[in-house]
């Protein structure tokens, strides 16, 4: 009997030992040190990323243990290679590099949306242009082959029966990142480009350039498209499904506070732009530019493969048949369903 007594008692010693072995594996586990890599553009249609930054949010989400990293890119193209090799861990960006990069790679997802719209055709003052159909044999500039924009600029050419080429036959195409685009437009090197605000504003507010096409009539869906959408690499999903949540949160948050404090976000937005570029940006410019912007959680998966076929017809998506443009898990919203239903 003392024996059997013996036994039992080493039982519950051992049992308590590798029940605080358990605990004290989850604490360090909870205290684990992470770096959360940040990737986005230098352009105002990334607000809510740049307010999530600077207000905080994804750090008081993400906790005191977590390390934030933010990489700025000149194109979406960077961007979209620089989440698929895990250079990055989630960010923003538009969803025409990073359609064209998932179906090269299919390891990155669109988890929330964040900004529809806030792209602009403009003319050049002077280079007599009055309608899309008068860009026959002009050269015009876009951020980044296979970017967003290109799509939108190609299926306004389409609209009027237009063609890319190269030569005078139909429209030329040319790419340039938006700040080097401002100075090509006063240089007249371009006659006309399709660019995110507020480069578009701040061209016509200069007098180097005019609206050809507003931004609530740039296809597809007349400005309500998915222009800047918040991804995570499939690495970083799978290893921190929780703080990928709290980056959905984060970006909910910096829509809200752009849309009840406007006023405070303009010098917000010109802050963090200065921190990734080297130079603010006039407030008047950035409210411009949020007055174009329909900020919002929603992604459209329609409009996404609307704009997969652009990409595909124009030479960008290679390796698959057009029925092969399976973006079934292009566009994973089910931690974006989690955040909400948490939020109520």
């Amino acid at each position: 009997m003392k024996k059997m007594i013996a036994i039992v008692s080493l039982l519950l010693v051992l049992t308590g030992v590798l029940s605080a072995c358990g605990s004290d594996s989850k604490s360090a586990q909870a205290e684990e040190k992470v770096t959360v890599k940040i990737g986005l553009l230098k352009n105002v249609t990334h607000a809510p990323g740049f307010i999530a930054l600077k207000k905080g949010y994804l750090q008081d989400g993400f906790g005191p243990n977590i390390t934030i990293e933010v990489t700025a890119f000149d194109n979406g193209s960077d961007f979209s290679t620089a989440l698929a090799t895990n250079q990055i861990d989630l960010g923003y960006v538009g969803p025409g590099p990073a359609i064209n990069q998932y179906l090269k790679s299919k390891n990155i997802r669109v988890i929330s949306g964040s900004n529809n719209g806030g792209a602009v055709l403009i003319a050049g003052k002077e280079a007599g242009i009055h309608s899309v159909s008068d860009l026959k044999g002009k050269t015009v500039s876009i951020p980044t082959k296979g970017s967003t924009n290109e799509i939108s600029l190609r299926l306004l050419l389409q609209q009027a029966g237009l063609q890319v080429t190269t030569n005078t036959s139909g429209v030329q195409l040319i790419t340039r990142n938006p700040a080097d685009t401002l100075v090509a437009m006063r240089q007249k090197e371009i006659d006309a480009t399709l660019i995110p605000e507020p480069w578009g504003t701040q061209m016509v507010e200069e007098g180097s350039g005019v609206v050809l096409v507003d931004w609530d009539k740039i296809p597809p869906n007349d400005g309500n498209y998915p222009l800047t959408i918040l991804m995570a690499s499939d690495k970083f999903l799978k290893e921190h499904r929780e703080l990928a949540k709290k980056a959905i949160n984060a970006n909910l948050e910096g829509i809200n506070f752009i849309q009840d404090h406007p006023t405070e976000a303009y010098s917000l937005i010109s802050d963090e732009l200065k921190e990734l570029s080297g130079k603010g940006m006039d407030t008047e410019l950035i409210k411009a530019a949020l007055d174009h912007l329909n900020l919002t959680q929603a992604v459209d998966l329609a409009v996404i493969k609307t704009m997969a076929k652009v990409s595909f017809d124009a030479g960008y998506i290679k390796g698959i048949k057009e029925d092969g443009l399976d973006l079934s898990e292009f566009i994973d919203l089910s931690l974006l369903d989690e955040v909400n239903k948490e939020n109520k």
